[in-house]
């Protein structure tokens, strides 16, 4: 099952798995691109590879998208684009949890619960940060932060969703960098899996 996941992103990411070939950057990354130039994503909130706090969640109210902060991009860099999927989604396509764009070519950072400029639809088809909820009883799913930086801005107006995004970025992508956030949860989850409206 892993040999759809490129050589090059298995080094990249931690116990890989089979959904991690489906991940936004297997089709659109390439070996080279990733951190390039030193470009890396980062997060005051967790470190790669490690659990989300619940305050990020389903498992709270009030939960809010997670802190962000990034160092300046590869040279030649129009915008930058951010996707967050879950690998381990029991569905076609990972689940998309965030399509964000319209970040400025440059360091820079998102704030706990901030609002981005540009927000795409999720795989609820809202345009929001899709709060973690993985099936009870489901070992921790992989929640891959993807950072890219394009040579060219994206023209998508607002609620685009994944596929007219990702079609956007193709042939445009000079580098990416990726931050792997990990939850599973506790008591039951609310999603229903089958009702995604964005498999594409």
């Amino acid at each position: 099952m892993l040999e759809h996941v490129p050589a090059w992103l298995g080094k990249l990411l931690r116990n890989v798995r089979a959904g991690h070939g489906k991940l936004v950057v297997a089709s659109l990354g390439a070996e080279g691109l990733a951190g390039k130039g030193g470009f890396a994503l980062r997060s005051a909130a967790f470190a790669d590879g490690e659990p989300l706090d619940p305050s990020f969640t389903a498992d709270e109210d009030d939960a809010v998208a997670p802190p962000l902060e990034w160092t300046a991009p590869p040279a030649g860099t129009q915008e930058l684009v951010l996707i967050v999927e879950d690998a381990d989604s029991p569905t076609p396509e990972p689940f998309c949890h965030w399509l964000v764009w319209g970040l400025p070519p440059q360091k820079g950072q998102l704030l706990e619960g901030e609002v981005p400029p540009r927000v795409g639809k999720n795989s609820f088809g809202n345009s929001e940060w899709l709060l973690p909820d993985p099936p009870t009883g489901h070992d921790a799913h992989d929640y891959v932060f993807q950072l890219y930086a394009l040579d060219l801005p994206v023209v998508l107006m607002p609620g685009a969703s994944r596929s007219d995004l990702v079609a956007a970025m193709e042939g445009h992508v000079i580098g990416f960098t990726t931050l792997t956030g990990t939850y599973a949860r506790e008591e039951g989850g609310d999603y229903d899996w089958g009702d995604s409206d964005d498999e594409a």
